[in-house]
């Protein structure tokens, strides 16, 4: 049975951003044997935007990472928003790029301010996914 490696999807309602955010984590056993599933959901009280994360170990990976108060707002606003970009590129060349990988673009506006909690688990999301996957979304990059 195929699982489905990575699905990151980010749907944007509206522009602002409320201070009522939470996060709900779930684990879900696909079954006697198999690996878990982490799923960490990212939301706010009024829907403006929500992020999913489902993959593999991701949770338990994001345990072993520097915090949140490690990073500044622009830095991560910054990385994200060039690993966004190459990511989108390459979900739009399947025959370049592993589609199984590349599953979905992600909506990532450098206009919209996503706040400290997003930025901090999109940025922690690629590069758990160049980790695990031996990619590199930031060929040439100036940071570790």
């Amino acid at each position: 049975m195929r699982i489905l490696l990575v699905l990151v999807f980010i749907s944007f309602m509206s522009c602002g951003v409320s201070k009522s955010d939470k996060i709900v984590k779930n684990n879900s056993a696909d079954g006697i044997g198999e690996e878990t599933v982490d799923t960490i959901r990212i939301a706010n009280d009024s829907l403006e935007y929500e992020i999913i994360i489902f993959e593999v170990g991701f949770q338990s990976w994001l345990a072993t990472q520097r915090p949140p108060s490690f990073y500044s707002l622009p830095m991560l606003e910054m990385r994200n928003y060039f690993m966004v970009v190459e990511y989108n590129n390459r979900v739009n060349q399947p025959f370049r790029f592993d589609p199984n990988l590349y599953v979905q673009a992600i909506d990532y506006r450098p206009d919209i301010h996503y706040g400290m909690e997003v930025n901090y688990l999109l940025y922690m999301y690629f590069n758990f996914f160049e980790q695990r996957y031996k990619q590199d979304l930031a060929p040439g990059r100036m940071w570790n």
